[in-house]
C-alpha cells in the first residue's frame, strides 16, 4: 500500500504543479523579454519590403516569385545560425497539378459540338479518350436502390450512358445523389456518362481558356471512373435524333418516352495535357536540449495571389506580415540559444506555399511529416498580423486569438498569461466562435495540424478593404503593431519550448 500512496502523492504533486504552470501570476522572465525585444517594427519593415516588394511578383505558388521568396527565406535562416528543417535540406518539395485541355469534341452524325459550348466535363477527373460507337445507352435517371433499379435489363459494359441529371419528384428522389447515381454507371462497367443538363452551357459567353484549365490541385486520382459529360438538352435531343429542345428534361417528365438503345454514331473526344510543379515548404530547425524529442512549430503561408497581367498582388499583410514575423521569431531564438539560452524542446520555423490554392503545403507536411507528429506539441500560426481591421479602427491594440481552447485547455492560458506580462494586446476571440460564419478556423494552416489532434493557436487580424487585392502593400501596415504582435508568438512559444510539462490534450471541440 506504500507504493500506492507514493504513486498518488506523485500524481497529486505532478497535477499541482501542471495546474501552477496554467494558472501562475504574470512573472516578467527578464531573458525571454530581452530577446523578445530583438523583435522589432524596424527590422519587420526591412523584411517585409522585400517579401512583399515588386520583386517577388506576389508570390504565386508555382511561380518564379515563389520560389525566388523561398530562397530568401532560406538565406535568412541561414544567416539567423538555424538548420535545415527538412531532412539536412532548407525545402520539402511537394508535387502539384494543373490539367489543361487541348481538345474536346462531340460528334452526333455529321454534327460536331464543343466543349464550353455544348458541354462539360471535369478536367481533373477526366482521362484521355477518343471513342467512336454506334449507340447511346438511355438510363433515365440511373437510380439504383433495392427496389427500383433503371439499369434493368441494360448491358452498359463497354457503353457510354446517357441519364438526366435532375430527378424528378417522387418516391426516389432521396436516391437522387448524382455522385451515386454515377457511381451506379461505373459499377457496371460504363465508359462514359453523359448527363443532361439544363446549366451545362452557361459559360458560353466567358472567356473559354479559362474553362480549359484546372486550378492547382495535390493529388492525382488513380480511380478507374467513367468521364462524365455535362450536356445541353440540345445536344441530348439531337442524340436522340428529335427536333433541338431546350426543355428536353420537362417534356420527358411530362411522358416523352425515350428508347433504352439510342442507335446513333458518335464519337466522344477528351484530350488533355497535364502539368507536373513541385513549389516547396521552407523549414529551419533549432535543436532543443533536454526535451528535443518535441517539437514547437511557428508557422505562416509565405505565397499569395501573384500577378494579373501587368497588376501585382502584393501581399503584405496576407500573409508577408507573418512571413516576416517568423523569420524574426527564429533570429529571436537562435541568438537566445548561441548566448546560452536554447529552448528545451526543439523549434521547427516553418513558412508554407500552397495556401492560397487550398492550405495545400501544410496538407502535404502534415501527410509526409518530416519530424513525427506524435512529438509534435503545437503550431502556433501566424496569418495576417500586419493591419487593423474595421471592427477596431478606434481601439487598435488587438488581435485576434482563434483554436487556442479547441484541442488543450492548457493553450490559452498560456497565451494569455504570455499577453498580460509583455505584450498587452486585447485579444479577442470572436472568430472562436464554433458558429463562425467565416470559418476562419478552418481557413489558414494551422488547420492541417489540428486535424491531427496537435494543439494550435492562430493569429490574426481580420480582413480589411486590401484583403486579397493589389492594395494590400507594405505602406500600409502598422509596423509597431507588428512587431507586438510577433512578439507575443514568440513569448508564447518561448513558454512552451521551456515548461515542464508537455500541452496536455484534452478536448476535441470544432
Amino acid at each position: 500500500m506504500r507504493v500506492a500512496a507514493t504513486v498518488i502523492c506523485f500524481f497529486f504533486f505532478a497535477t499541482v504543479q501542471a495546474q501552477v504552470e496554467n494558472t501562475a501570476t504574470p512573472v516578467d522572465n527578464p531573458v525571454a523579454k530581452k530577446y523578445g525585444q530583438t523583435i522589432t517594427a524596424e527590422k519587420l519593415s526591412k523584411q517585409l519590403h522585400i517579401i512583399a516588394g515588386p520583386g517577388m511578383e506576389g508570390r504565386e505558388t508555382t511561380t518564379a516569385g515563389q520560389e525566388r521568396a523561398a530562397a530568401y527565406i532560406v538565406d535568412q535562416f541561414a544567416a539567423a545560425g538555424l538548420k535545415p528543417g527538412a531532412n539536412g535540406q532548407w525545402q520539402q518539395y511537394y508535387p502539384l497539378y494543373s490539367d489543361s485541355l487541348v481538345n474536346s469534341s462531340i460528334t452526333v452524325r455529321n454534327q460536331t459540338f464543343l466543349y464550353g459550348q455544348d458541354f462539360l466535363s471535369d478536367l481533373r477527373a477526366g482521362e484521355n479518350q477518343d471513342i467512336n460507337i454506334s449507340q447511346i445507352i438511355y438510363a433515365d435517371q440511373g437510380i439504383v436502390t433495392g427496389e427500383y433499379n433503371d439499369y434493368h435489363n441494360l448491358d452498359v459494359k463497354g457503353q457510354v450512358v446517357m441519364i438526366r441529371e435532375m430527378v424528378k419528384r417522387g418516391a426516389y428522389r432521396d436516391k437522387g445523389n448524382l455522385d451515386e447515381r454515377i457511381a451506379a454507371a461505373k459499377a457496371r462497367g460504363a465508359l462514359a456518362v453523359l448527363v443532361i443538363s439544363p446549366s451545362a452551357g452557361r459559360y458560353r459567353s466567358l472567356n473559354q481558356q479559362r474553362i480549359r484549365m484546372t486550378g492547382l490541385y495535390s493529388q492525382k486520382d488513380t480511380t478507374a471512373h467513367p468521364n462524365v459529360y455535362f450536356i445541353t438538352p440540345t445536344l441530348a435531343a439531337a442524340i436522340i435524333g428529335i427536333d433541338s429542345n431546350d426543355r428536353l428534361p420537362e417534356e420527358i417528365d411530362k411522358g416523352l418516352k425515350i428508347p433504352s438503345l439510342i442507335k446513333t454514331p458518335v464519337r466522344i473526344v477528351f484530350d488533355k495535357a497535364a502539368t507536373i510543379f513541385h513549389p516547396s515548404n521552407v523549414l529551419a530547425y533549432l535543436e532543443g536540449t533536454d526535451k528535443k524529442e518535441e517539437l514547437v512549430f511557428v508557422t505562416a503561408h509565405y505565397d499569395h495571389l501573384g500577378k494579373q497581367g501587368d497588376e501585382i498582388f502584393y501581399g503584405a499583410d496576407d500573409d508577408g506580415s507573418g512571413t516576416c514575423a517568423v523569420l524574426e521569431i527564429a533570429a529571436a531564438f537562435a541568438r537566445a540559444k548561441q548566448a546560452g539560452h536554447g529552448p528545451r524542446r526543439s523549434m521547427v520555423f516553418m513558412t508554407v506555399s500552397g495556401e492560397e490554392k487550398g492550405l495545400l503545403g501544410s496538407q502535404y507536411y502534415t501527410e509526409h511529416p518530416i519530424y513525427p507528429l506524435q512529438q509534435t506539441v503545437t503550431d502556433l500560426n501566424i496569418d495576417m498580423i500586419g493591419r487593423i481591421d474595421p471592427a477596431h479602427e478606434k481601439d487598435t491594440n488587438y488581435l485576434y486569438i482563434i483554436g487556442d481552447n479547441k484541442l488543450s485547455s492548457a493553450l490559452r492560458p498560456i497565451n494569455e498569461r504570455a499577453n498580460d506580462t509583455y505584450t498587452r494586446l486585447k485579444l479577442d476571440y470572436k472568430y472562436n466562435d464554433p458558429d463562425d460564419p467565416e470559418g476562419f478556423y478552418y481557413r489558414s494552416d494551422h488547420y492541417m495540424f489540428a486535424r491531427h489532434g496537435i494543439p494550435i493557436i492562430f493569429y490574426f487580424n481580420g480582413t480589411h478593404a486590401d484583403y486579397h487585392a493589389p492594395t494590400d502593400t507594405v505602406d500600409k501596415i502598422n509596423y509597431d503593431l507588428l512587431a507586438k504582435r510577433a512578439q507575443l508568438v514568440f513569448y508564447t512559444a518561448w513558454e512552451i519550448a521551456n515548461r515542464e510539462h508537455r500541452l496536455v490534450v484534452d478536448r476535441h471541440e470544432r
